[in-house]
C-alpha cells in the first residue's frame, strides 16, 4: 500500500524508520553522502536489527581515485576527516561510539561510489525487511541526516507493494555491486574509534610525557591530507627521541626527491620548539622560502615569518617594518623564522646578527650547497669552506638541534658527507666525537673502514675508533648498553677516555671483536644520515601490512632517442648558429661568468620567443625576466649592451632578423600538441615545464587559442600566475591553481621552475619538459611533482624536448651513457654537472668530458642508510589543545 508523507504535516521519522527498524531483519539504504549522522536519526533502532545494515552512498571520489584500492582509501579518508572535523563536538562522541561498534562487528557495511559513476546521488531510497519478514520500501528527498528527516521540508513515499520493493532493491543492488563501489576504508573506521574516545591533555602534561603524537595527530597533515607515511613517521620519531635523550638532534635527512623531506624536518623542529618554547630557524634557497612558509601552515598549522632582507613578513603577508634591519632581524614576530641562503652567501650584515641567538632547532634545506671550495678527488686536506659552510659552522655551536636536508649529500666525493657531519659536530660531540676523535680528521682510512675495505685487528686501535664518539645503547643493548652500564656512562654522554678500556671486563672486550662488520654497522655516517630511496620503499614490505611501504610509480621516459630530437627549420637553424657565434664572441671579450656568456644559448634552447627576448634585452631593449630566474648575474644582463662592440651587435641584429623573418610556430609546439591531443596525454592531466616564464606563457597561450573550452593554468613567480579559458586570461593566486588541479578542474598546467619545488601534482599523470634545465637536479625536482606519494596511477609519462644539434642535444649525447650510472649512485644527477653545459656552450668539449669523467660510475663508499619503522599516530586518542599550541607558536623571538 502506498503512503505519502510530508514533513509539513507529519513527522515521518517515527512512522517509517524507528518503528519499522526496531528488531528488523535487515536494512538496505541508498543514501546521499556518508556521514556520522546516519545514527542520529535511527540510533538504537539500528543496533536492534538482527541482520545486516547496508548503506551505499556518494563522495567526492572520482573514477581516477578508485583506479587503485589505495588511492580510493586515501581520497575517501581525507574527505571524511575534513567533513567530521567541522562537525565534531562532545555531543557527537556517543554517536560515533555506536557507529564504530556497528562497523567493527560487521553489522553495518558501507560502500562509497565516485561522483563520476552517476553524478551526485540525489536519489534516496531504502528497503526494510521487518521482524515479521515483510518488506517495505521508501523513497524521497530525505537524506540520512537529522536535518533531512526532522528539520527540513522533505517528501517521502512509502510502498510495501512487492513490485515497488523489488524495484528499489534492484536499484540498491546495482549500486552496491557497481565495479567502482569501494568499501568504507579501515582508516575511516579507525578514525571513528579515535574520535569516540578523544581526550584533550594539557600542554604541561604533554611536555612531561615522551609521546610526540598528541601534538601532531590533529595537525592538517593528518586531518586534511594523507597523514605521514611510515618513513616520514620514523624520521620524526627518531629526531624527537634524539632531542629527548639530552644529546640533541644532529641529523642529515637525505631522502630522494618526492619523498616529503619538508614535512619531516618541519614536524620534528616544531615538536622540539613546542617542548621548550624556544625559537626555530629555517635556512632555504631564495626560490623555496615562500614554499616553506606555505607548507608549514598548510600541513602543520605552523605560523612563520620570512626575512626579506629589510623586514619580516608573516604567514598572512603582514609586514613588520623597521628602519634598522640590524635591530629588526632579532625581532621575528613568530617562533619560527625563515631566511634565504643567498643572504648568507653574500654575507648580509643583518643575517650575521642571528649568530647572537640560541635557537632550539635550525633546519637547512638543500644543505649540499654548504661545501668546501677545495673539493678534489682523493684529497683529504683541511676544508676551505664557502660562505654558507662558514656561517653554519658558527651557527651549529649556537643551536641545540640541527637538521640538514638534501637529496644529494654526496655530489661527487665521500668527503662532502664528512663536511656536512663536521657542520653538525660543531655543536655536539656525539656526531664525530670531540677534537681528539679519529673521526674528526677526514682520511682515506675512515672511508675504507666504514665501507668494509679495511679492518682493525687490535684492541687499542678498535677502542680508539669506537669510544669517541661511543654509540648509544639503543644501537646494541647487549654490547653498547653493557659497556655503558659497566662504566656508569650517562645516556647523553658520547665520549670515553682511552684509559677506561682497562676498566672493562673481559667479556665486553671480546664482544667488541666478535661483532661482525662492527664499523659498517656502527659509525658516525650511518648514525647521523638517513636516506631512503623510492626504490627501497617500493620494494620493501611493511611487516604490519605485508604491502610495500610505498606504492610503486613507474616512469615511462620519452624523447630520449636521437631521432626524437626536434629538427630546426632553416631560418631557426640560422638563428641558432648566430646565437652560437655570439656566445663565442662574448666569451673572448668577457672572461668570467659562464652564466652570462651562455644565457642566450640557454634561452634559445628553450624556445624561439625566449631567444628573441634575450637578444632584445642584450641589445638594450626592455624585457622583464621572471623572479625565479635568479641565477647569479642575471641583473647584469641589461648591462651587456654597453659592453659589446659592433661585431657582437651585428650578430644580435642578424639573430633577431632570422627570428622575425618567419612567423611560423615554434616546432616544439607541434610536438606538444601531438602529445597532448593526438596521444591524449591531456586526459590524464599534464604539467608542462620550462625554465623560463616567456616560454611557458607563450606555449600556454598558443595551446589555449586552439582549445578554448579547456581551462589551462599558468603557474609562475611573482603575480604572473593565472588561467586561460575561452580566449580570456585571468590572473589568480597560486593556491587557486593548486586547488583546481587537485579537484580535476584544471588538467593542463604550464609552469616555470617555481612549480618544480614543493608543489604536489600527483593528480596529474604526465609531464613534458619544454627544455632541459642546465642544473640537472631540476629535472628530478620536476619529475618529483608527479612521481610522488599519493600518485594514483601505476606509471607516469615524461617527455624531454630538445632541438637537434643544440647545446642540450650535444650535452645529452656525451652524458647519455653515464646518466644511469650516476643516478644509481646519487639518486639524482649531481648539481656540479651544470658546468658541463657551459663547457659545451663555449665549445670546450674536452673540458666537458674531463668534468664528466671525474664522476665515478660506481661508488666506493656504500653505507646502508635506509631506516624505517611504522608508528601508529592515527589511532592516538590523546590530543593537545590547538589553542595551547598556538599560544607557543605565535610568540615572537
Amino acid at each position: 500500500m502506498l503512503k505519502r508523507y510530508s514533513s509539513r504535516t507529519k513527522r515521518y521519522r517515527q512512522t517509517i524508520l524507528l518503528k519499522k527498524l526496531e528488531n528488523a531483519q535487515s536494512y538496505d539504504r541508498i543514501a546521499g553522502y556518508f556521514s556520522s549522522s546516519i545514527l542520529e536519526i535511527a540510533g538504537e533502532s539500528l543496533k536492534s536489527i538482527s541482520g545486516k545494515i547496508r548503506v551505499v552512498c556518494n563522495s567526492h571520489l572520482e573514477a581516477l581515485d578508485v583506479k587503485t584500492a589505495n588511492a580510493a582509501v586515501l581520497t575517501m579518508t581525507r574527505e571524511w576527516k575534513t567533513q567530521i572535523d567541522k562537525l565534531y563536538d562532545e555531543q557527537l562522541k556517543s554517536r560515533l561510539s555506536l557507529l564504530y561498534e556497528l562497523l567493527r562487528t560487521g553489522k553495518l557495511e558501507v560502500k562509497v561510489l565516485p561522483n563520476e559513476s552517476f553524478g551526485l546521488m540525489h536519489g534516496k531510497a531504502g528497503v526494510i525487511t521487518m521482524e515479521s519478514g515483510e518488506r517495505t520500501s521508501f523513497l524521497g528527498s530525505a537524506n540520512e541526516t537529522k536535518a533531512g528527516w526532522q528539520l527540513n521540508y522533505e517528501l517521502v513515499w512509502e510502498d510495501n507493494d512487492e513490485e515497488s520493493v523489488s524495484w528499489v532493491q534492484d536499484e540498491f543492488n546495482a549500486l552496491w555491486h557497481h565495479k567502482l563501489a569501494r568499501p568504507l576504508s579501515e582508516a575511516i573506521i579507525n578514525d571513528i574509534d579515535r574520535l569516540s574516545g578523544r581526550k584533550e591533555v594539557s600542554f604541561k602534561q604533554w611536555r612531561n610525557e615522551k609521546d610526540l603524537r598528541p601534538a601532531l595527530v590533529e595537525s592538517p597533515v593528518f586531518r586534511h591530507y594523507n597523514g605521514l607515511w611510515p618513513h616520514q613517521k620514523y624520521f620524526v620519531h627518531k629526531a624527537f627521541q634524539e632531542f629527548k635523550s639530552g644529546r640533541g638532534t644532529r641529523m642529515i635527512l637525505a631522502d630522494q626527491v618526492g619523498l616529503g623531506k619538508t614535512v619531516q624536518m618541519a614536524a620534528a623542529a616544531m615538536l622540539m620548539s613546542l617542548s621548550t618554547g624556544r625559537s626555530g630557524l629555517i635556512i632555504a634557497p631564495k626560490t623555496l622560502i615562500y614554499q616553506w612558509q606555505d607548507e608549514l601552515m598548510k600541513l602543520l598549522h605552523l605560523p612563520s615569518a620570512i626575512w626579506t632582507g629589510r623586514h619580516w613578513v608573516d604567514e598572512n603577508q603582514i609586514k613588520y617594518p623597521d628602519s634598522d634591519p640590524i635591530r629588526a632581524i632579532k625581532n621575528c614576530p613568530r617562533l619560527f623564522g625563515i631566511i634565504s641562503q643567498g643572504l648568507i652567501t653574500h654575507e648580509n650584515e643583518a643575517v650575521q646578527k642571528l649568530l647572537d641567538i640560541q635557537f632550539e632547532c635550525v633546519i637547512v634545506d638543500e644543505a649540499h650547497r654548504c661545501r668546501r671550495s677545495n673539493l678534489k678527488k682523493d684529497s683529504y686536506e683541511k676544508p676551505d669552506p664557502n660562505n654558507l659552510m662558514k656561517y653554519l659552522l658558527k651557527l651549529s655551536s649556537r643551536c641545540n638541534n640541527m637538521i640538514l636536508g638534501t637529496a644529494t649529500p654526496m655530489q661527487l666525493y665521500p668527503i662532502e658527507l664528512h663536511d656536512l657531519l663536521t657542520v653538525l659536530s660543531a655543536g655536539s660531540s656525539h656526531v664525530l666525537g670531540n677534537e681528539l676523535s679519529k673521526w674528526q680528521r677526514a682520511n682515506e682510512f675512515i672511508f675504507r673502514l666504514v665501507s668494509g675495505e679495511e679492518e682493525i685487528i687490535n684492541y687499542e686501535q678498535l677502542w680508539d675508533y669506537i669510544r669517541n664518539p661511543f654509540p648509544p645503547a639503543r644501537e646494541n643493548e647487549l654490547l653498547f648498553g653493557t659497556i655503558r652500564d659497566e662504566l656508569r656512562m650517562a645516556s647523553n654522554k658520547s665520549t670515553i677516555k682511552g684509559s677506561r678500556l682497562n676498566q672493562l671486563g673481559h667479556r665486553p672486550k671480546e664482544r667488541l671483536f666478535e661483532e661482525n662488520n662492527l664499523f659498517q654497522k656502527h659509525n658516525p655516517f650511518i648514525r647521523s644520515i638517513i636516506r631512503r630511496t623510492r626504490t627501497f620503499l617500493e620494494e620493501t614490505n611493511n611487516p604490519e601490512t605485508g604491502e610495500p611501504y610505498l606504492k610503486k610509480v613507474r616512469v615511462q621516459l620519452f624523447g630520449e632517442s636521437n631521432d626524437e630530437a626536434i629538427l630546426l627549420p632553416g631560418y631557426l637553424k640560422d638563428a641558432y648558429d648566430a646565437a652560437t657565434e655570439f656566445c663565442t664572441a662574448l666569451n673572448k671579450i668577457m672572461p668570467g661568468s659562464g652564466f652570462i656568456k651562455t644565457l642566450l644559448l640557454r634561452r634559445m634552447g628553450s624556445s624561439i620567443i625566449a631567444g628573441k627576448n634575450t637578444a632584445l634585452k642584450m641589445r638594450g631593449e626592455s624585457f622583464h625576466f621572471d623572479e625565479h630566474e635568479d641565477d647569479d648575474g642575471i641583473e647584469q644582463l641589461s648591462g651587456i649592451a654597453t659592453k659589446i662592440g659592433k661585431n657582437e651587435r651585428d650578430i644580435l641584429e642578424k639573430l633577431v632578423h632570422f627570428l622575425e623573418r618567419d612567423k611560423l610556430n615554434d616546432p616544439k609546439f607541434e610536438v606538444l600538441s601531438d602529445l597532448l591531443f593526438q596521444k591524449q596525454w591531456h586526459t590524464q592531466g599534464c604539467i608542462i615545464f620550462s625554465q623560463y616564464f616567456d616560454t611557458a606563457a607563450y606555449f600556454a597561450e598558443l595551446t589555449a587559442s586552439k582549445h578554448r573550452e579547456l581551462k589551462i593554468g599558468l603557474y609562475a613567480g611573482a603575480d604572473k600566475s593565472g588561467y586561460w579559458l575561452n580566449k580570456h586570461f585571468a590572473r589568480c593566486k597560486k593556491e587557486y591553481l593548486k586547488g583546481a588541479v587537485t579537484s580535476g578542474e584544471i588538467k593542463l598546467l604550464f609552469g616555470t621552475d617555481s612549480a618544480s619545488e614543493g608543489l604536489n601534482l600527483q593528480r596529474l599523470g604526465t609531464l613534458i619538459n619544454l627544455d632541459l634545465p642546465w642544473n640537472p637536479t631540476k629535472l628530478e625536482q620536476r619529475k618529483g611533482r608527479i612521481q610522488r606519494i599519493g600518485q594514483v596511477l601505476d606509471s607516469v609519462k615524461v617527455y624531454n624536448m630538445r632541438y637537434k644539434d643544440s647545446v642540450e642535444d650535444r650535452v645529452h649525447e656525451i652524458l647519455s651513457e653515464r646518466l644511469q650510472g650516476l643516478y644509481d649512485i646519487f639518486g639524482q644527477i649531481p648539481d656540479i654537472l651544470e658546468d658541463v653545459w657551459v663547457d659545451v656552450a663555449v665549445n670546450d668539449l674536452e673540458e666537458a668530458k674531463r668534468r664528466i669523467n671525474k664522476v665515478e660510475t660506481r661508488s666506493s663508499f656504500e653505507i646502508k642508510y635506509d631506516q624505517i619503522q611504522d608508528f601508529d599516530f592515527e589511532t592516538c586518542k590523546k590530543v593537545v589543545n590547538q589553542h595551547d599550541i598556538d599560544d607557543v607558536l605565535y610568540k615572537a623571538w
